[in-house]
């Protein structure tokens, strides 16, 4: 569903862009102070809906690279309460579960796995934003564990 609506935002931005560019090539040819600068943003701003839409492409590519590799691994946290019937946990349920989860995210800082995990049971609670901060931040520690650290000899040289 996800992937639907950033095409369908996608298709409307490419619109947008067609349709605004040629009036702010209009404004900006209006020699006009106020009409060069309603043409200039008319092209700035969908610039940063691009920059926007990109972001949030290559996140959504990221964590769901993660979640099928935890997935594959069987990491994934169960559900062990009962949920409500959009696959929420029940509110009463959720912050001793969260609490948990982020323990033991915490005792393990540098596993990117542990942050996932809280990451799933916070969405599954709710807390979409709280989720996204968790999921960027195990994003950037299985980056940071894929990149090659130079050999100890070549550091003392230095």
């Amino acid at each position: 569903m996800a992937r639907v609506g950033v095409a369908v935002i996608g298709a409307a931005l490419l619109l947008y862009f067609v349709l605004m560019g040629q009036k702010s090539v209009l404004f900006i040819a209006s020699g006009e102070p106020i009409g060069i600068a309603m043409g200039v943003a008319l092209i700035v701003l969908p610039l940063i809906g691009v920059w926007a839409l990109v972001r949030e492409i290559q996140f959504g590519v990221q964590a769901e690279k993660l979640g099928t590799l935890l997935d594959s691994e069987g990491g994934m946290p169960e559900a062990e309460t009962e949920l409500t019937p959009s696959g929420r946990i029940a509110k009463a349920d959720a912050e001793p579960f969260i609490q948990r989860y982020a323990a033991a995210a915490d005792a393990a800082d540098d596993d990117w796995r542990a942050r996932y995990r809280l990451g799933v049971v916070q969405d599954a609670a709710g807390r979409r934003k709280d989720a996204r901060g968790s999921i960027r931040a195990a994003i950037a520690l299985s980056k940071r564990k894929a990149q090659p650290r130079p050999p100890l000899g070549d550091e003392a040289q230095r």
